[in-house]
């Protein structure tokens, strides 16, 4: 019964995505709201690959969040109006900075790690809040916009029709998701799993566990500069609050509050994130000590997060 709900969740999920738009406008949401569900998710994704699936915490993986997003703006900003080209130079951005940052770390566990990338995380932050002449620094970068996809003959406007990009959005999380459970289901996968389970016997086997971790380190990082690309693109700007530290918390909270050990456990975790942070945040100025309580109270009694829960009921 187990293996039939996992095999039954990956379709209903993508049926709920594929019809987000609609739904979510039945259900008193908005188009934008479905996008941010999706990017976030996304994001949530992408460290769950680092800390669910290779067991290393990272509190500053906002970092190539933010990384993305600026390098998605000042991509149309400064150098060409090209939406696929500023979602590249996103990523590429966001994955040499993991790769950069992730090399110097590697060899360090547990709270050395975790603090460590909240220090470069935080200088990334600040360079971008000094930064005026070039960031926008505190106001943010302004003055750009996304632009229409021109595919031959067939122009895609995703500047003034929310639906087109939630689209685009939703296509390239599936590349994105597609590509992470294929790396997942490889001989790496396999291996990061192992390094989670017992780093100490993955070592006596002969893995070279730091170079596995660097290589999880920058997947992980530039999916989520991917993300950051495209929620800078979502909204028209972007902020150094990309970049801070209390990002990366919010991001940690998505993964253990929808399962961190399952592949679509952190969207769930986002999901319910997303949604609960719009809902209360237009009623009270405390939002987030309901959604506190909310994850201190699965934390303590769901463990394994809201998919859990749900895989459960099913179950039973």
């Amino acid at each position: 019964m187990k293996a039939l709900d996992k095999k039954a969740a990956t379709p209903l999920i993508w049926l709920l995505l594929l019809t987000m738009p609609y739904w979510m406008n039945a259900v008193g949401g908005y188009t934008e709201l479905a996008t941010r569900v999706v990017v976030l998710g996304l994001a949530a994704m992408a460290l769950n690959f680092l800390l669910g699936f290779t067991g290393v915490l990272s509190f500053g993986h906002a970092a190539y969040f933010g990384l993305g997003a600026y390098g998605a703006a000042m991509t149309i900003k400064f150098l060409t109006p090209s939406t696929p080209l500023a979602i590249v130079v996103g990523v590429v951005v966001g994955a040499v900075a993991a790769a950069a940052i992730g090399g110097l770390i590697k060899s360090l566990r547990g709270t050395y790690f975790a603090m460590v990338t909240i220090a470069f995380g935080q200088v990334f932050y600040f360079i971008t809040f000094r930064w005026n002449s070039v960031t926008g620094g505190d106001d943010g970068l302004t003055g750009w916009q996304r632009q229409p996809l021109h595919l031959g003959a067939l122009t895609v406007d995703i500047l003034h029709n929310d639906k087109a990009f939630y689209y685009l959005v939703l296509a390239l999380f599936a590349l994105a998701v597609g590509l992470m459970a294929l790396l997942l289901r490889s001989p790496l996968g396999r291996t990061l799993v192992a390094i989670r389970e017992n780093e100490r016997r993955a070592r006596f086997l002969g893995i070279p566990v730091e170079t596995h971790i660097w290589l999880s380190f920058v997947i992980s990082g530039a999916f989520c500069a991917l993300a950051g690309s495209l929620y800078a693109l979502l909204s028209n700007f972007t902020d150094p609050r990309s970049l801070h530290w209390t990002l990366s918390g919010n991001f940690v909270i998505m993964a253990v509050l929808g399962g961190m050990r399952s592949f679509w456990g952190p969207l769930v975790g986002a999901a319910v994130f997303v949604v609960l942070q719009d809902y209360l945040s237009s009623h009270t100025e405390n939002w987030m000590s309901f959604i506190g309580i909310f994850f201190v109270l699965v934390v303590l009694f769901f463990p394994r997060g809201v998919l859990g829960i749900l895989r459960r009921r099913t179950a039973a």
